[in-house]
């Protein structure tokens, strides 16, 4: 059994994200294409009633987003609101600036990793919660909603701009993600371009590693009841699989969550040649750092030789994005580095 990412998702939304999930990543593949597909998207558009496709003078062009709606975009969006951090992220990477904003996972405020590219602007409500007015007041021709599956919220955010997309299905990565969002911004081409690049550094940074290339590195979030370690596919873990590095054989496990929190009793499943540990919540931290005077933590391999890093959860316990996928890989590589 694994829980979530999101950890304050309701029975409601759960439901229908299983509903969305089928054929989703298909779906908004199909809505990314290829850049020749993003740029025939605009030539198409201008041809549909005097749109103007993707002239420099505005217009819409047509895509799809995570869950197969087809959705009406602007050639050239102006004024983008993000709903996610992942959104945001994303938005940054490609040289966009939104207009309107929402705090980080866990948090109170944007994710600490972002601040200095977000200083002056608007931050309209906390993760996948929009105050309406604040919203209404940014004057959105384009609202990135993550993976909002609250179809009321939904329909309120479409009356503001129909230009409002789902950014991410359940089951999706984040270059599946963050290709979608370039997409939406008329920049697909550069989002490849991103990932492309992103892999290299990985691929190379993992090769650097010396000593510590393939190494078994556990990824686990501390919650208040506990440990969670995460799957292959979850964001954090995926870079480090980019990097040529592997998993402990008790968390070789296909899926983008986590374990529910573990016991005492089960806290080896946690182990590896290293230990990245994160937290979300002052609750999370004062749980980790009680425990981490207990025998049992002592005992493990990672501890004994000090191969422990400490990490911030609010940027490794996402769904990601390249500028948080960066911070994971230099996570990684100054700590392994640093005894090769």
């Amino acid at each position: 059994m694994t829980t979530s990412l999101r950890p304050l998702a309701t029975a409601r939304r759960r439901a229908v994200r299983l509903l969305a999930v089928a054929g989703a990543a298909g779906l908004l593949l199909t809505g990314c294409g290829s850049d020749s597909d993003s740029k025939s998207d605009s030539k198409s558009a201008a041809s549909q009633g005097g749109s103007g496709g993707g002239d420099a003078a505005g217009g819409t062009r047509t895509v799809k987003d995570a869950t197969g709606t087809t959705v009406q975009v602007p050639a050239n969006p102006k004024r983008v609101v993000v709903l996610t951090q992942e959104d945001l992220d994303a938005v940054l990477a490609l040289g966009v600036k939104p207009v309107g904003i929402t705090n980080g996972q866990g948090l109170d405020k944007p994710p600490a990793y972002l601040a200095d590219k977000v200083k002056g602007i608007e931050v309209i409500g906390n993760l996948l919660q929009p105050v309406m007015d604040k919203v209404i007041a940014a004057k959105p021709d384009l609202i990135l909603a993550g993976d909002m599956q609250d179809t009321q919220m939904l329909g309120q955010l479409r009356k503001i701009t129909p230009a409002t997309l789902v950014t991410m299905a359940p089951t999706d990565d984040w270059k599946l993600s963050f290709r979608g969002v370039g997409n939406a911004v008329n920049k697909l081409e550069q989002a490849n371009k991103v990932i492309t690049d992103y892999e290299a550094k990985a691929k190379k940074t993992g090769e650097d590693l010396t000593a510590n290339k393939g190494a078994a590195v556990s990824i686990v979030r501390w919650n208040p009841n506990g440990p969670s370690w995460m799957e292959k596919r979850q964001f954090a873990s995926g870079v480090a699989l980019d990097m040529g590095l592997t998993r402990p054989k008790a968390q070789d496990k296909d899926g983008n969550a986590h374990t529910p929190a573990l016991s005492l009793e089960k806290i080896s499943e946690i182990d590896g040649d290293w230990l990245f540990l994160g937290t979300l919540t002052a609750d999370g931290a004062s749980a980790l750092k009680e425990v981490q005077s207990k025998p049992a933590y002592k005992e493990l391999n990672a501890v004994q030789k000090n191969h422990v890093v400490t990490v911030d959860g609010s940027v490794w316990s996402t769904r990601g994005g390249p500028l948080a996928a960066d911070v994971v890989l230099g996570d990684i590589a100054k700590a392994l580095t640093a005894t090769s």
